[in-house]
């Protein structure tokens, strides 16, 4: 039988008897009709004969194909390896130098050396100062800490560039900062208080008296004196004075008297009666966004003056289960701080959190 096969595969092959295939047999009138459609673009041209070089690339594509996954490995494996070794080496380089400083206007000067549009910039180092006259505007810049703009008649001071604190003091002038550093590694010292910052921005500005001022635009500032602390949230201001820390934080849209009310009794008032008018003067006005300037104000009133102060912050924000009224008089932290949370500015914790960061640094601003 294998003799057989062997012969008939020697034969030539001869028609099928199926026209559909190799055109034997009868006609089928249906093919017919659609081979006389489709005559035009019967294909008629010998077949192209590839040249020996076409076809050794071909076969090198195709060879080519068998390694590509191997080398499509080793490419990843690459370069996981050199992101690796960056990122290691970011991580292991020692703390940033300082501050890239750029001239906006006029002639700012880091020490004795003026920054010119000649040599575009400089650099901000620990120790150094940065002062502007009254016709120079400057900006600070670090890729992992955030830009500070830097208005005229300022001097400022860079104190520390760690690697969890950095660390400047303003002397005078106006700053503006936005920082996109962690909540809390970036301080700036005043003559009457330290600014912390919890991620956000802000304007902070200082006269030649010492006294400060700082306007939150984004998120919120934790400004401290020894163990007064003050909480400012966007939109809110806060005042502060040498020797005595920083005021009551409030909202800048409250009504004037509220907030003339509130500079007295941070700043001037030296009677237990003026104080006692001008705390009944802000309870009166206070809106429920204004709960902001009244949990504050339960730290910072006498104990007889405490039960009206909870007892209006309880009608605008009532506090959370588990804070009394008898913790609350007698200053309990933790329920303090649950009170704050509720009240929708921000989580407390993450100050509580930093604090020890700071305390180092905030008993002496300067």
């Amino acid at each position: 039988m294998d003799t057989a096969n062997n012969q008939r595969n020697k034969e030539p092959l001869t028609g099928s008897g199926d026209y559909l295939w190799d055109r034997t047999g009868a006609p089928d009138p249906e093919i017919q009709k659609l081979e006389g459609l489709l005559g035009d673009f019967r294909h008629s041209r010998p077949a192209p004969v590839l040249p020996e070089q076409v076809l050794r690339s071909r076969w090198a594509f195709v060879i080519g194909l068998r390694w590509f996954p191997a080398v499509a490995v080793a490419a990843v494996a690459l370069a996981a390896f050199v992101t690796f070794l960056m990122f290691s080496n970011r991580h292991s380089q020692p703390a940033i130098a300082g501050w890239t400083v750029s001239g906006l206007s006029g002639s700012p000067r880091v020490d004795r050396n003026t920054i010119s549009e000649k040599n575009g910039s400089a650099r901000l180092s620990v120790g150094q100062v940065l002062e502007t006259d009254d016709h120079s505007h400057a900006s600070l810049r670090s890729s992992a800490i955030g830009q500070i703009d830097v208005e005229p008649s300022t001097r400022l001071r860079l104190l520390t560039m760690g690697q969890n604190l950095k660390r400047i003091a303003l002397d005078r002038g106006t700053i503006h900062a936005y920082i996109w550093a962690p909540a809390g590694q970036f301080v700036v010292d005043t003559p009457s208080a330290v600014t912390v910052d919890l991620g956000c921005a802000y304007t902070l500005h200082v006269d030649d008296s010492g006294a400060g001022l700082v306007r939150t635009t984004l998120g919120w500032v934790g400004f401290k004196l020894n163990r007064r602390e003050s909480f400012i949230p966007a939109g809110a201001a806060c005042a502060t004075r040498p020797k005595i820390g920083p005021g009551t934080p409030y909202f800048e849209d409250a009504s004037p008297s509220f907030r003339a009310a509130l500079a007295r009794f941070d700043f001037e008032d030296a009677s237990p009666q003026h104080r006692s008018d001008d705390i009944a003067t802000v309870l009166a006005q206070a809106r429920v966004r204004d709960s902001l300037t009244v949990w504050h104000l339960l730290s910072r009133v006498d104990d007889a003056q405490r039960v009206r102060v909870f007892d209006r912050l309880q009608q605008l924000a009532p506090p959370p289960p588990g804070v009394t009224e008898e913790g609350i008089l007698r200053l309990d932290q933790p329920m303090l701080d649950r009170w704050w949370n509720q009240l929708g500015f921000d989580d407390i914790s993450i100050w509580r959190h930093w604090e020890h960061s700071w305390s180092s640094v905030s008993a002496s601003p300067n």
